[in-house]
């Protein structure tokens, strides 16, 4: 089952690596979301740690609905463009993507000691530096967005395949942070949109003096 969930995650961030439109790139976020609160669910029910089924709830509620919700209102109250804004095709992006979690799997198996650690770990630093990438080559401020989200998506992961599970007021207070983080970036877009009429990233860089 584990594997399985795993395996989803590291579909999720393929998903988000090939996505042409903002769209495809919240609901692969969302995907991912749903995998990794479903892997901190099972982790609960292995431990019987009930403050583990509450982070799961929370990541279902935070990152699976209210910011997929949050981006797409704030996507449609500016009338952004669909195109995520690509430096790199998504068979490139793939192919970036896919040598990541090569790289991974290398470096998990010289941390890892058992093929199920390694598989954590692959997956983890793979979600980790596709976020990276995605912030990198995608154009779009909205994708950039989604790109921190999903290296927070890694890290969080990371830290329950490394500690068991993070300390629960720990975990709390990251979700408060993303939580409050997304809030303000949609005030940000909102307020660049509406003095520049965009927010294509690479543009805003024209602005430097």
């Amino acid at each position: 089952m584990e594997l399985t969930i795993l395996f989803g995650i590291l579909a999720g961030t393929y998903m988000m690596a090939i996505a042409k439109r903002v769209t495809s790139l919240v609901r692969s976020l969302a995907i991912q979301s749903l995998f990794l609160s479903a892997f901190v669910f099972l982790s609960g029910l292995r431990e019987s740690n009930f403050e583990l089924f509450f982070v799961a709830a929370l990541l279902v509620a935070v990152k699976v609905i209210i910011i997929p919700y949050s981006l797409k209102r704030i996507m449609e109250k500016i009338k952004v463009g669909q195109n995520v804004g690509m430096f790199l095709n998504s068979q490139l992006s793939l192919l970036a993507v896919l040598l990541f979690s090569f790289g991974s799997w290398q470096f998990g198996t010289m941390l890892g000691r058992g093929s199920e650690e390694i598989f954590r770990l692959t997956v983890s630093f793979s979600v980790i530096l596709t976020g990276l990438f995605i912030m990198m080559v995608r154009m779009k401020a909205v994708s950039q967005v989604v790109g921190i989200l999903v290296m927070e998506n890694g890290v969080f992961l990371l830290g329950a395949c490394v500690t068991g599970g993070m300390p629960f007021f720990v975990e709390i207070a990251i979700f408060c942070d993303v939580f409050i983080s997304v809030l303000i970036l949609n005030v940000f877009l909102y307020r660049i949109n509406k003095m520049f009429t965009h927010i294509d990233a690479d543009k805003l860089n024209s602005l430097k003096g």
